[in-house]
């Protein structure tokens, strides 16, 4: 399972990236493509797939029984990542250093993003002869391109009382070093022109993402943790594909949802804040020819688990726990509960989901912010406004979320996928 985890960390570079990848091995297990503008043919024991804007995708199978009630089981994760974003006209020129300007994408913790090495990942679009349909061309580097270093400490001795990083100012990378003879050179232009083999000016835009470039690796004198970049949420994405693919449904509808944008709100086209999963829905209802009253009967008996990760108890910072919840790396998954609703909260769906761990013996913790701290948020709650059905927050716990790289324990990828190859089983 973590060879799986490890492969899918260092080709899903981007949310693009995660999104082909996940196609791969999809198709390697015989699922067919669907578009969304087409019309679908879909029939009994099918199994298909469908991508949105190249960031977000969609799977499912359908049983051998058109048995419709209570039957649809739908897992969801995320395909994005804290990480920076190179913005539009991105070369800069500093004392003959050639850096990148960047943005800061969604929550991440900036120092560990210092003295990494640093790849660039995502799509670019070239002029075409069409112009309502631009070349898309997809590019994620093989090697480290970029570093973001460290202010030495004799040029700032207080950088362990802790020092404030400027988005934009301290944390522009390097690329490579200028040629003092080339006035206005556009370094990081020019390089992506040469790699896609294409002309600078024929560049019209771009969503390249800046990601740590570090390999994962077992880390514990038994090798019981993973550190690695990107677990949040990548390892939730590859437990719901490998539950899915090898899930053992005899009758009704099991859905995979990997949506993007999580990390900025999931307010887009492709974030769970849209109507596409309830769109996927009613187009998988309306193939099979399903009547409006079968098809709402399927929508609201629908169950919904929503994954990603949880908070894990750091043993230099336990007090930041709450008392009586505090999940420990490689004792199992977490089931998240907030009465904010934060974490979709709901006991009778919770019960199912400890009902289905401890037939199939899946260890399993449950997780609780402190009272006085202001916790984070999935996609669950947001996709369960839109698609009021019972929904549940699930997830590995790790240290250090939003770190360039995170900590998870190794045990605890097994209980996921095991959870969640129940899950689209019959059970």
């Amino acid at each position: 399972m973590e060879d799986k985890l490890f492969h899918l960390v260092e080709k899903g570079t981007s949310a693009v990236m995660v999104v082909q990848e996940a196609a791969r091995q999809l198709e390697a297990a015989g699922f067919e493509e669907l578009d969304f503008a087409a019309g679908w043919g879909l029939t009994e024991n099918g199994r298909y797939y469908v991508k949105h804007h190249d960031t977000a995708l969609f799977a499912f199978t359908i049983g051998t029984k058109a048995e419709f009630r209570n039957a649809v089981r739908i897992g969801a994760a995320h395909t994005d990542f804290p990480c920076l974003r190179i913005k539009p006209n991105p070369d800069i020129s500093a004392g003959g250093y050639g850096q990148v300007n960047v943005e800061v994408y969604g929550g991440a913790i900036l120092n560990t993003w210092l003295d990494r090495p640093l790849g660039i990942s995502g799509r670019v679009a070239v002029q075409s002869g069409d112009v309502l349909h631009p070349d898309m061309r997809y590019f994620s580097a093989d090697r480290p391109l970029l570093v973001i270093p460290n202010l030495a400490i004799h040029m700032n001795r207080e950088v362990n009382q802790g020092v404030e990083l400027n988005k934009q100012t301290d944390m522009l990378p390097i690329l490579g070093l200028l040629d003092e003879k080339i006035k206005d050179q556009k370094l990081l232009i020019e390089f992506l022109a040469k790699e896609l083999q294409t002309e600078p000016e024929q560049i019209l835009d771009y969503e390249l993402w800046v990601y740590c470039a570090q390999k994962p690796q077992y880390i514990g004198v038994q090798e019981e943790f993973i550190l690695s970049p990107r677990l949040d949420n990548l390892t939730s994405v590859q437990a719901l594909l490998t539950g899915l693919i090898g899930g053992k449904r005899e009758s009704g509808l099991n859905v995979v949802a990997l949506f993007d944008h999580e990390e900025v709100g999931s307010q887009t086209k492709q974030g769970a804040g849209s109507l596409l999963l309830l769109t996927l829905l009613e187009k998988i209802n309306g193939s099979m020819k399903k009547t409006d009253e079968q098809t709402r009967q399927s929508l609201y008996n629908a169950f919904f688990l929503s994954v990603d990760v949880a908070h894990g108890l750091h043993p230099n910072k336990m007090g930041k726990m709450d008392p009586t919840n505090k999940p420990v790396l490689g004792r199992g998954l977490c089931i998240k509960e907030a009465g904010s609703q934060s974490y979709a909260t709901d006991c009778e769906a919770v019960a199912v989901v400890e009902q289905i761990c401890r037939k199939y013996k899946v260890p399993y913790q449950k997780f609780v912010n402190r009272s006085d701290v202001r916790g984070g948020g999935t996609l669950g709650s947001i996709a369960s406004s839109i698609l009021p059905v019972r929904t549940v927050d699930i997830g590995i716990p790790v240290l250090a979320m939003h770190s360039a790289a995170e900590t998870m324990g190794t045990a605890d990828m097994k209980a996921l996928t095991k959870l969640l190859t129940a899950y689209f089983s019959d059970l």
